[in-house]
């Protein structure tokens, strides 16, 4: 080995160790009781959007269709992030294996990836029920749902194959210490040994493409439905047109404002404390509130809630 000094620094890191949420030890049992609480309230309302979407007629919808694959999404990543969290409060830094660490940051590039697409198409879904009202059974037609149900989450798979090889070709020497609660894109990206600008640009493209473009659909959709319902002749008719558009513009002002901000620059987030609150945010808060956003204050999902409850 003293022949070949340089094999030292190229010793690559078997594991990472996860500094968790918080390392306080006087609130970490009641960070874990509230956040246990709150991953299984998230399950079990995106269970509850599902069932009543698959068991009612008259909620298959293209809308409802999309909500649906919302949830199924939300439950898988909520899932990918929340294990690591409740480790980190219950037991302290979490010592995560490399593999799973590459295969928890696969999936979660590859879902936040998909709910961007779906996000897209759920606007695209309400532009041209309220803009093109006459072409809406033909445009939104079962075969064209399906097919962008299919590209986002296919393109997700993607976008993470290629930023998941990047990130797990760099080399990682030491430290191997995570200010995080799960593996992420920039904590990686900030104990890496070697030159990651070919990484960075990698992960500043496909958050051009995948981020700033879902959002360039969602806003010129929000836009053309805004400049439509102003144009509507009765207050009732604008009233019921934004009821419909409000809250999938709440979850997006939400959801992509975290996103952009931690992912869609090319540098690498040194305020790693700041990161976390914000990963909570679309990690976890999110999916969390979207099915009561959505769905269970919508008339339609409450009405199948009620006859289900009655067994009709």
């Amino acid at each position: 080995m003293e022949q070949y000094p340089e094999l030292v620094n190229l010793t690559r890191v078997q594991e990472f160790i996860l500094l968790g949420l918080s390392t306080r030890l006087d609130i970490r049992d009641i960070l874990f009781a509230i956040f246990l609480s709150l991953y299984l309230l998230t399950l079990l309302e995106n269970m509850l959007i599902i069932y009543l979407i698959c068991s009612h007629s008259e909620l298959r919808k293209p809308m409802y269709f999309f909500l649906g694959n919302l949830s199924c999404l939300e439950m898988c990543y909520v899932s990918v992030t929340m294990p690591t969290l409740l480790a980190g409060l219950w037991t302290g830094p979490c010592h995560v294996p490399f593999t799973v660490c590459m295969t928890q940051l696969f999936f979660f590039i590859s879902l936040i990836c998909t709910e961007c697409t779906l996000l897209a198409s759920m606007a695209y879904d309400r532009y041209v029920a309220i803009c093109r009202p006459l072409h809406y059974p033909l445009l939104m037609r079962p075969q064209v749902c399906l097919a962008l149900a299919v590209a986002s989450w296919l393109g997700g798979l993607l976008v993470s194959v290629i930023k998941t090889a990047c990130i797990a070709s760099l080399s990682y020497c030491g430290p191997n210490i995570l200010n995080h609660f799960f593996c992420d894109v920039s904590p990686l990206l900030n104990l890496s040994c070697t030159h990651v600008a070919l990484t960075e640009l990698v992960d500043f493209i496909s958050a051009i493409v995948i981020l700033w473009g879902s959002l360039f659909v969602a806003l010129a959709s929000y836009v053309a439905i805004g400049r439509a319902v102003l144009h509507m002749p009765s207050a009732a008719a604008r009233r019921k047109a934004f009821s419909t558009c409000g809250s999938h513009l709440v979850v997006v002002g939400i959801f992509y404002s975290a996103t952009i901000f931690i992912y869609a620059r090319p540098s690498r987030i040194e305020a790693m404390d700041l990161n976390k609150v914000l990963s909570v945010t679309y990690t976890v808060v999110t999916p969390m509130c979207n099915p009561v956003i959505y769905c269970l204050r919508n008339k339609e999902v409450q009405a199948a809630f009620r006859r289900t409850l009655h067994g009709s």
